[in-house]
């Protein structure tokens, strides 16, 4: 796979083209990142620019402006709209931060900016977020709990998850806080033995003025999309009626996640949205769940993307068997390999399951916490 390369002068800004494969939120998250990491000025340019409503979103803002804090940082260019940002970073300095999109805005994808730089700060962080947990076009927050968080723990990574309160589009108005552990230095990871399937368990959940009929719906279709490809598999359905005082809004979905013989752990999700039936809510996520099943790999296509910055920054060689490439996984090896100029490598597998079954190669920088002694 040919990516195209950015070039710096010493001492200058590197410059990324936000414009590039994705072409989305997924560089500005990642490119800050790796900038507060490595204390590489950054500029990015073209910011979403083939978006219908090109440039920085209030949620996309928030998460440079986090980054930027935990950094001591200085963003040029930081408002709504804008297409060209730059990001001077400091030291990283842990402690209690406070994230609000105010709007639905995905409370995950502050999350995914702000947790790796928090891995490398000085003491135990807590951070407070709010807005949407549950939102379109980006994972669940409970997918962030149930695989994230246990998958990311094989390299070192030690969070707490604690959903406080569910919110859903429009107002947003969720909260999440996640308390962060610090690391000396990440560890390499090989996922290449996905395994058996052990137990699949489905978690679907009404809130606000929907009744909990909904959430049996969509539960009983998922199963029965699963059972037709899967008759053997061990299901367990967990039924969740949200009280009022733990969400904002009305909304309802589903979660389907599949732990593997070898502890590997692959996921499928649904959204529900006024006029769709709650039945293809159901299907939905656990075709999903199915389509992660099919091809063979270690982890779903969540997760594929969302590895590639800790490989980049562990100690030694990672080795991810997973599906068919994604277009986020080829932005992260891009911004990736033109932060840290490291090693990435994909090659087809050999035992492949079928003709879409890759592995991910990175032999990480080994970054270290010098905080930590």
């Amino acid at each position: 796979m040919k990516m195209a390369q950015s070039t710096v002068s010493e001492g200058e800004a590197i410059i990324i083209n936000g414009a590039l494969l994705e072409g989305g939120g997924q560089i500005l998250r990642n490119s800050a990142a790796l900038s507060c990491l490595l204390k590489k000025p950054i500029t990015i340019n073209n910011i979403r620019a083939g978006r219908s409503n090109p440039g920085l979103r209030p949620q996309h803002l928030k998460g440079l402006e986090l980054i930027s804090e935990i950094c001591h940082g200085k963003i040029v260019g930081a408002r709504v709209q804008s297409t060209e940002i730059s990001l001077y970073p400091q030291n990283i300095k842990g402690g209690n931060y406070i994230a609000d999109t105010k709007t639905a805005g995905s409370i995950c994808l502050l999350l995914q900016a702000a947790l790796p730089c928090l891995l490398y700060s000085d003491v135990e962080c807590c951070l407070t977020l709010r807005g949407g947990t549950n939102a379109d076009m980006a994972p669940p927050v409970d997918y962030f709990y149930l695989v994230f968080g246990p998958m990311t723990a094989r390299l070192g990574v030690n969070i707490e998850c604690e959903l406080r309160k569910r919110g859903f589009y429009p107002k947003g108005g969720g909260e999440v806080r996640v308390k962060v552990q610090p690391v000396k230095l990440l560890k390499s990871v090989k996922l290449l033995e996905r395994g058996e399937i052990k137990e699949i368990k489905i978690y679907s959940y009404v809130a606000g003025v929907l009744p909990v009929k909904v959430a049996h719906i969509m539960s009983e279709s998922a199963e029965k999309l699963i059972k037709k490809f899967h008759p053997n598999a061990s299901i367990v359905p967990e039924i969740i009626k949200v009280p009022d005082r733990e969400a904002v809004g009305t909304g309802c979905g589903i979660m389907v996640v599949c732990e593997m013989t070898t502890g590997c752990l692959l996921a499928g999700s649904g959204l529900g949205k006024k006029g769709v039936p709650a039945e293809t809510v159901g299907e939905t996520a656990a075709q999903m769940l199915l389509d992660n099943l099919q091809h063979g790999g270690c982890v779903d296509e969540y997760l594929q993307d969302q590895l590639i910055l800790f490989m980049a920054l562990a100690e030694g060689k990672s080795e991810v068997l997973c599906g068919p490439i994604s277009l986020h996984t080829e932005t992260a090896i891009h911004v990736a390999k033109t932060l840290t100029q490291v090693r990435l490598n994909l090659t087809q597998s050999r035992d492949k399951v079928s003709d879409n079954t890759n592995i991910i190669e990175c032999e990480g920088i080994g970054l270290q916490n010098h905080f930590i002694s």
